[in-house]
């Protein structure tokens, strides 16, 4: 398994954990601050940092190649003389070939055309690492751009979505609608040709499924009954539909992720950080049809220096950098693995609950939640399995 694999499930967890905290937040902003579209406006703009590091990176990158290369090319100067010079030892061989031409014999042609034959796969492996650096280069800054204005909408749509059905949900219920989003990254990679169908994905989609299904039926309550009235009056069917098209957009957005950055996290960083700076410009009108239809509550500011220090950290936080470490993840890893990753939030929140609030779950919560995990380990063992046999 490559380090990129590895490294890209341990930022899974730690976005998951990041993910489910920044849920508690968020729902304990909207306790005073009932405006989702603003918070989820602020984290989708703060995107925009992305593109000034981004910069700065490629700045210091180029700089150190054109170092790199005056070196390489005094070295070259300094040694042109020698007898290692590739260029010298294929050049003189030529030379002797041509001026030998006539006078060789037989054996001595055959030794010399091997020599030759022997230098060809250099020349040829040049070639095609010049083709390679050649194909990577193809997608230029400005292409990366325009894909990150075509995805930005439908970012915003994600994210506002989740933050509207936790104003009117439970974190519980959000999180289980939200983890629905593995069936639909499955099918609409295989769509766009982003990913492909096996029987273990289809098994390993369908098992986490039944497990979102189980802890939807499975019960929760709490030893302080106020506090089960209180979850069980959160629940709402506007809310749950809001999480529900919250999973849709983000399968679609993870398919297109992956098929935008290719394998690069140079150019998510770019993505994202154009993703906030079309959120930031183009998406602030939406409050005002959002407000007029009802969806939205009346536009207000926070109403503390508190509450505005929540809010920018939990932006920061909760968005800017775990939706960068999850989009490296989708990258390192596969977009069905990373969603079906993001289904761990069930058990995560649920052991959270157990600690901290001292709710109780029923056997049907529990084992669904196993399921969950069940279904992320076949996703990963599927891939790990045709890596090996690609290898």
């Amino acid at each position: 398994m490559a380090w990129r694999y590895k490294a890209g499930l341990c930022l899974i967890a730690m976005v998951v954990i990041i993910w489910v905290t920044s849920a508690e937040v968020t729902q304990d902003i909207f306790t005073d601050y009932k405006q989702p579209f603003a918070v989820t406006y602020l984290g989708a703009s703060l995107m925009v940092i992305y593109l000034p590091v981004s910069f700065v990176r490629d700045l210091i990158c180029n700089f150190l190649r054109k170092r790199s290369k005056r070196s390489g090319l005094i070295g070259k100067g300094g040694t042109s003389l020698g007898l290692e010079s590739p260029l010298k030892y294929i050049g003189g061989q030529k030379i002797i070939e041509l001026e030998m031409q006539g006078a060789l014999s037989k054996k001595d042609s055959d030794r010399v055309l091997s020599e030759f034959d022997e230098a060809r796969p250099l020349v040829s492996e040049l070639g095609d690492v010049t083709r390679t650096i050649r194909h990577e280069k193809e997608i230029t800054t400005r292409e990366i751009a325009r894909y990150g204005f075509y995805i930005a909408p439908l970012w915003f749509i994600t994210e506002y979505l989740s933050n509207a059905a936790l104003l009117r949900t439970s974190v519980a219920s959000t999180t289980v609608l939200s983890s629905t989003s593995g069936l639909f990254t499955l099918f609409i990679g295989a769509f766009l040709g982003q990913d492909s169908l096996n029987i273990p994905k289809v098994v390993s989609v369908f098992v986490s499924f039944a497990g979102v299904v189980m802890t939807t039926l499975g019960k929760t309550w709490a030893s302080d009954e106020l506090q089960q009235n209180t979850s069980s009056s959160k629940r709402s069917l506007v809310g749950d539909l809001f999480g529900l098209l919250s999973a849709v957009a983000y399968g679609l957005f993870t398919v297109l992720l992956k098929k935008f950055s290719g394998a690069e996290e140079e150019r998510v960083q770019k993505l994202f950080g154009y993703i906030g700076l079309f959120t930031l410009v183009a998406l602030w009108w939406l409050v005002w049809p959002l407000t007029a239809l009802g969806i939205e509550p009346q536009f207000t500011i926070p109403h503390s220096v508190k509450l505005d220090e929540v809010v920018l950290a939990n932006g920061l936080i909760g968005s800017v950098l775990s939706d960068y470490f999850w989009a490296l993840s989708v990258v390192w890893t596969t977009p069905l693995v990373a969603t079906l990753g993001m289904s761990l939030t069930i058990p995560i929140a649920m052991l959270a609950d157990m600690m901290i609030h001292g709710r109780h779950y029923s056997a049907i919560y529990i084992l669904g939640s196993v399921q969950v995990f069940a279904g992320f380990l076949i996703a990963n063992l599927s891939d790990w399995l045709s890596k090996s046999t690609l290898l």
